[in-house]
């Protein structure tokens, strides 16, 4: 869902993938693009996700957490495997009826 409070110069069209990486994303804007993907790979029918959040100091982990906790869409969440980024991503296991 667009905001409407955002200018259609700011808008950019991400290809819809398995995987998120946020690192490209402002910590202010973590929280809207997490809702937005999950709305999209839950529209698309993808069963498993995965987001790429980063190990640092665990903020963008937390928004994420936070975003996965309240989400409808999401039947279950967890750290990914240690060769699919271990603490630094989460594995999103989405409801097929939600």
């Amino acid at each position: 869902m667009l905001d409407p409070d955002v200018n259609d110069f700011d808008a950019v069209e991400l290809p819809i993938e398995d995987s998120l990486d946020l690192h490209a994303f402002a910590p202010r804007d973590v929280k809207q693009a997490v809702e937005a993907y999950l709305e999209e790979v839950h529209v698309r029918g993808f069963p498993v996700v995965r987001i790429i959040h980063g190990r640092g100091i665990g903020v963008q982990r937390e928004i994420v957490r936070k975003v996965l906790e309240r989400n409808p869409f999401v039947a279950q969440f967890h750290d990914a495997s240690p060769e699919a980024g271990g603490w630094g991503a989460t594995v999103v296991k989405l409801r097929p009826d939600a």
